[in-house]
Formats: structure tokens, sequence, C-alpha cells
């Protein structure tokens, strides 16, 4: 069973290679992505990285938590599952303005 990491405080120069590598040197790494800005296709600063096991996710982030890559201290822990949000904005202004129905 695989572990999600979330990884945090990424240097915008980090590619999805670099990641990989720097946590392949603690297991194996099924998948690393960083996270992009849609607008401006530019990355967000953070990213997630799949270990093939739980025992190899908690090696990584004991080895890897609050180090320095490309010359950012990073975070890395076990991801949460992504939150549901509503699709869509709200209907009118919430009270401000004129109302559209």
């Amino acid at each position: 069973m695989s572990a999600k990491l979330f990884v945090g405080n990424l240097s915008f120069n980090i590619t999805e290679n670099d990641l990989q590598d720097a946590f392949a040197v603690h297991g194996t790494v099924v998948e690393a992505n960083l996270m992009m800005d849609r607008a401006t296709g530019r990355p967000r600063g953070f990213g997630f990285v799949t270990m093939s096991t739980p025992e190899e996710a908690e090696k990584a982030i004991q080895a890897l938590n609050n180090t320095e890559l490309a010359g950012r201290k990073l975070t890395v822990n076990i991801a949460r599952p992504r939150e549901e949000r509503p699709i869509g904005g709200s209907r009118g202004y919430g009270g401000r303005g004129r109302e559209r129905y």
C-alpha cells in the first residue's frame, strides 16, 4: 500500500525530477507531482510525492522534513485527503450589490 506525502515550501526552480530524486534516496517513489497555478502555469511552491510503502514514507518524512532543498527549508508530512468544495460560485452577491435571480 502506498503513502502520499505533502511537500511544502518548495523553491519555484525545483522540477518534478528534482523532487523525485530527493525522495528516491529514502525509498521507491511511485509518483512526484508539483502543483502549478492554472492561470500563470508557474509552480505554486508545493507538491505531492507518493512512496511505495507507509514505512518508506515515514523514513522520508524523518529524513527530509525541515531540511534544505534548493535553498528552502522543506515541510514534509502525510498528505490529508482533499476537502470537497462546492463547484462554481454562490448565487448572487451575498447581499452586496444587486441580486441576480
